[in-house]
């Protein structure tokens, strides 16, 4: 969670980035109803999922720096994460991929991103886009060999410039429609359903995609089989991702977003790879990419907060939460979202400007969700930081709401369930009381993790390695897809392996 800023009420607006989370269905319902227009943690010229992927951008002779597209992507993934290791290691794979593709002499760049997303772009200007999320997802060379290729593939066939002619064409309808036939509305259908389109490549592209990386990681010496590896993984890391949060990231759209792993697309990458010969061909650099990730930032950036169970601290703002037992969390850009009793109860909490001189009674008499009657307003003292509560009855969802002044700011929590009896009332105003200001051992706690790269001693196995990972929850499943391991079981003497660790 960064630091908050950002007007655009609850009650204000078009649909909110929330209405895009794929979550259980109750969740979605829910939060759908809160954020006809969301408040942000980040300043709100930042995109959305419908415009994350970069469009096409001319050739400038100002560089890639001057493109608006790339300045987009750099802001809307928490900026460049400076690793100037990684990233020249990464630049010496690019340009051993370059010679073998169809534009030898474009000169392309590796840009690491600070986000723990698992993505990967490109621009036309030769600017491959990867995040840290997933250089700690991929377990060698030839992996992130493979993603570079996908991408500069992505680059050779034009996929970003057939977007671009997609949005151009959705544009041109909407302004025809708007302008010349004034049916404002059926231009706005029209360009929704084309800015879908704009945001993901098509299943033909990316099936030609990794068609072409293949080809290219292969006559580069590197092992054609990597592409259906990380593929695979990626789609086990989404897997994993959704049963721990039981929602995707609703304003940076992941890997899967933009590049599904569907099981038709791993077999079609292996058949691919069996072009060049059998399983074992081919580098895959292993020990390599270990030695340079060893150590690169894991999960949420301090800085934006930090997720810990059902605890949320923030050392940079000064202030923690607990939310209910039980509560899944996820810190995104645009606020923090929790799922609890398996999608029956959600919670959000984010932050909007308030004046001094407006109380937050007042605030909450405003009614942040539209057209849900809010009552019930009063303060709650005795905490760190002033507070008020207050109730919102919808048809079928019931609200708890909750404002904290913290300086200039109000942060709101706001929790919803289908029936608020006094047990779950009582489970959120707990909640609510907890927010406080950051103790010193929580502070200590706070800070951030890591990939390390450990070596596996004799009796190891998949537990005993997982129970040295922080954090705890699930933890065994997030070292299997780490590792790219597939089952449980003893690990071999010597190896190496991924660990998530402070």
């Amino acid at each position: 969670m960064r630091v908050w800023a950002g007007e655009s009420g609850l009650r204000r607006g078009a649909p909110g980035a929330m209405s895009r989370v794929r979550a259980l269905a109750a969740f979605v319902a829910a939060l759908t109803l809160l954020l006809a227009a969301c408040a942000s943690i980040d300043p709100p010229s930042h995109p959305t999922a419908a415009n994350l992927v970069p469009i096409a951008a001319p050739q400038t002779t100002g560089g890639a720096e001057t493109s608006p597209e790339r300045k987009r992507l750099v802001d809307a993934f928490g900026g460049e994460y400076s690793a100037p290791a990684v990233e020249r290691y990464l630049n010496e794979i690019l340009a051993r991929l370059a010679q073998q593709s169809d534009t030898p002499s474009e000169p392309y760049r590796v840009t690491i991103l600070d986000s723990p997303v698992v993505n990967a772009f490109a621009l036309p200007t030769g600017e491959i886009f990867i995040t840290r999320g997933l250089l700690t997802l991929a377990n060698d060379s030839s992996e992130v060999a493979a993603v570079m290729a996908h991408e500069i593939a992505h680059i050779t066939a034009r996929h970003a410039a057939q977007r671009a002619e997609l949005e151009k064409t959705a544009q041109l309808f909407t302004r025809v429609s708007d302008q010349v036939l004034d049916r404002p509305q059926e231009g706005e259908a029209v360009q929704a359903r084309m800015q879908l389109s704009i945001a993901r490549f098509s299943r033909q592209q990316e099936f030609e995609a990794d068609q072409i990386g293949i080809g290219v990681i292969a006559k580069s010496g590197f092992d054609p089989y990597a592409a259906s590896r990380f593929l695979t993984s990626l789609g086990r890391w989404s897997a994993l991702r959704t049963a721990m949060i039981g929602a995707g990231s609703a304003d940076k759209p992941d890997m899967m977003a933009t590049h599904p792993s569907t099981p038709e697309r791993v077999a079609q990458a292996v058949v691919e790879a069996q072009k060049f010969g059998a399983p074992g061909v081919g580098e895959t650099g292993r020990d390599e990419y270990l030695n340079v990730v060893d150590g690169i930032a894991y999960g949420d950036n301090p800085e934006q907060g930090l997720v810990r169970g059902t605890r949320f601290l923030h050392p940079k703002l000064g202030f923690a939460f607990q939310a209910p037992d039980g509560f899944t969390l996820e810190n995104q850009s645009a606020a923090l979202i929790g799922v609890g009793e398996g999608g029956a109860q959600a919670l959000r909490l984010d932050s909007i400007a308030l004046s001094p001189s407006t109380s937050l009674e007042d605030e909450l008499a405003t009614g942040w969700i539209d057209g849900v009657k809010t009552s019930s307003i009063e303060s709650l003292p005795g905490g760190d930081y002033p507070m008020a509560i207050a109730v919102a009855q919808g048809d079928q969802w019931s609200f708890r709401l909750g404002a904290v002044r913290v300086g200039d700011r109000v942060f709101r929590l706001i929790f919803a369930a289908h029936s608020l009896t006094p047990a779950v009332d009582a489970r959120f105003r707990a909640a609510i009381r907890s927010f406080h200001r950051l103790r010193p051992e929580e502070a200590t706690e706070a800070q951030a993790l890591r990939l390390r790269v450990v070596d596996a001693q004799a009796g190891d196995t998949t537990e005993s390695m997982a129970q040295r990972m922080s954090p705890e929850e699930r933890a065994v499943g997030q070292f299997l897809v780490l590792n790219g391991l597939d089952r449980e079981g003893p690990l071999v003497a010597g190896q190496r392996y991924k660990i998530i660790a402070p």
